[in-house]
């Protein structure tokens, strides 16, 4: 009988959420071209970086609040973007929304959970008057679903053939944060 040894835990990954420069085109392009990680959001992957850099410097860098999630490789090496977080104005200033996209290789680690708590814990204090970020999430995506969750964010409805995305009429959970809700470390 084959001996196990217990798994090593794993050092957290540390997370950081900076704002874009058009240098990260070529980490941009690593998720963005990925059509698993495109599947779940309303682009489809992009295939050269000439594009990605007009999306780069007329929508994100421009955007009050769109951010790169990074995380640090190795020690002593500056931290590199894997995704992106951002939170946008809607029809009401007291309430934004909330996209998040990350690079398929770190699904799974929490990243993007603790990129939504340090998103939450920062737009609060940046944004005058906002009482509430709500996020749309496609029901069958699960595991985006769970990431808002364990970020303290309300599961409120399912608001069904809510979404036309791709060719197909959805049904999308609303989520939800307010300001009164404790901000989870």
């Amino acid at each position: 009988m084959e001996e196990t040894k217990p798994a090593t835990p794993k050092a957290p990954v540390e997370v950081s959420l900076r704002k874009f420069e058009l240098s990260d085109v070529d980490a941009m392009m690593a998720w963005a071209s990925d059509p698993k990680v495109a599947a779940a959001c309303r682009w489809d992957p992009y295939e050269s970086t000439e594009p990605l850099l007009a999306f780069l410097r007329d929508v994100v860098l421009p955007h009050p609040w769109f951010r790169a999630i990074c995380i640090s490789v190795a020690d002593g090496e500056d931290p590199r973007p894997v995704g992106a977080v951002s939170v946008s104005p809607t029809g009401d200033t007291c309430r934004f929304e909330l996209g998040y996209v990350l690079a398929r290789a770190h699904w799974g680690k929490g990243v993007a959970t603790a990129a939504v708590k340090r998103t939450v814990a920062a737009v609060f204090g940046e944004v005058e008057g906002l009482q509430r970020v709500e996020a749309l999430v496609d029901v069958a995506n699960p595991a985006s679903q769970r990431v808002l969750e364990k970020a303290g964010f309300t599961r409120e409805a399912v608001l069904r053939k809510y979404m036309l995305k791709k060719g197909a009429v959805l049904d999308m959970v609303m989520f939800s944060f307010i300001d009164t809700d404790p901000v989870p470390e």
